[in-house]
């Protein structure tokens, strides 16, 4: 790239090219300014007292780091004001939080978590923030928690901002993914077209959990280490850093394939990830890269939501992979997902 452009260029262009509404990108420009002040919190670590835990935990009954608490606060107050949206939901809070009526309202419904994996922070691995963008229904005079319940495939934008050796936001209005950088308080553009891997040689999942996995997941994973003496006639790697963002930033940029299976320790729940906070959002961006994201039984982004904080079971990433994936659980007897 000859010359560096700017998140804010760029948008205007995409803007320009009729491929991106004004007040979409007023609200992008929003959440990326939320991210640059996260990423200056996590910066501090403990020279800023936010480690630790809060000693209070979210509506999914996990306990709340600092952070957690903080950069929900962070999205709240930065992005409220903007007159872009009406409404806001977060993994971290019960419900949906409305703008208020004093401030101007917008056409656009804003999820997030922000703060992904932050079981990492006190231990300095990387961590992010994941959002998604819908549109408010049309005709819906009050904004309403039902709203919210879309399938992902009504997304108008989702992505992520990365906080590790370098602050990367990644993003897609459904016209690819594109990558910027962090630079003296300007996110610029370094990558544009993301392409993930159809194939691959690399798998991410907690290997812990084994004993509690479904047949096909167990197939998939065994096969993988049976190496080039095995059935795939190949050598894997196994990576898994339990943080989402950098999981599958790792595919993005070089391949592979998530896992966050359903498991028989808690058989009435379809999954562990929040459907609507990081499911959908990293669903969209692996297919808008050439990847694919399914449950076991369905592509993600099909799933209608039922709830705010519903939870689904996730394998995403290189395409001949996942399709394997979900060939064994069609072939399987009891293809729980």
């Amino acid at each position: 790239m000859s010359k560096a452009i700017s998140l804010t260029r760029y948008l205007l262009e995409q803007q320009q090219h009729n491929k991106l509404p004004a007040e979409l990108r007023t609200l992008i420009e929003g959440v990326a300014d939320a991210c640059m002040h996260i990423s200056q919190a996590v910066d501090k670590g403990a020279l800023g007292g936010i480690l630790g835990s809060a000693g209070s935990e979210n509506v999914q009954g996990e306990e709340q780091k600092k952070l957690d608490i903080i950069t929900n606060e962070i999205m709240l107050q930065g992005n409220e004001w903007g007159g872009y949206l009406t409404a806001m939901a977060s993994e971290e809070m019960d419900d949906i939080h409305t703008i208020p009526a004093a401030y101007p309202q917008g056409n656009y419904l804003l999820m997030f978590d922000p703060l992904d994996g932050s079981s990492n922070v006190d231990v300095n691995v990387s961590i992010g923030t994941i959002f998604s963008v819908f549109q408010k229904p049309a005709g819906a005079s009050k904004v309403q928690t039902q709203d919210f319940l879309q399938p992902g495939h009504q997304q108008v934008a989702a992505g992520y901002c990365l906080y590790g050796p370098q602050t990367i936001l990644v993003l897609t209005t459904g016209h690819g993914v594109v990558m910027f950088t962090l630079d003296r308080g300007t996110f610029l553009l370094t990558q544009e077209n993301v392409r993930v891997p159809e194939d691959t040689k690399e798998f991410a999942i907690n290997m812990s959990n084994m004993r509690h996995w479904a047949a096909p997941v167990k197939r998939y994973v065994d096969e993988c280490l049976q190496g080039k003496e095995g059935v795939r006639g190949k050598d894997f790697n196994m990576r898994w850093i339990a943080s989402m963002v950098a999981d599958v930033h790792r595919i993005l940029m070089r391949g592979g394939v998530y896992m966050y299976p359903w498991d028989k320790r808690e058989p009435e729940k379809a999954g562990k990830l929040r459907l609507l906070y990081e499911a959908n959002p990293m669903s969209w961006l692996v297919e808008q890269a050439g990847g694919a994201a399914h449950n076991g039984k369905q592509r993600i982004l099909d799933i209608q939501p039922t709830g705010l904080h519903e939870r689904v079971s996730v394998i995403l990433g290189s395409k001949n992979e996942v399709d394997r994936i979900l060939q064994y659980h069609q072939e399987a007897k009891d293809p729980a997902a």
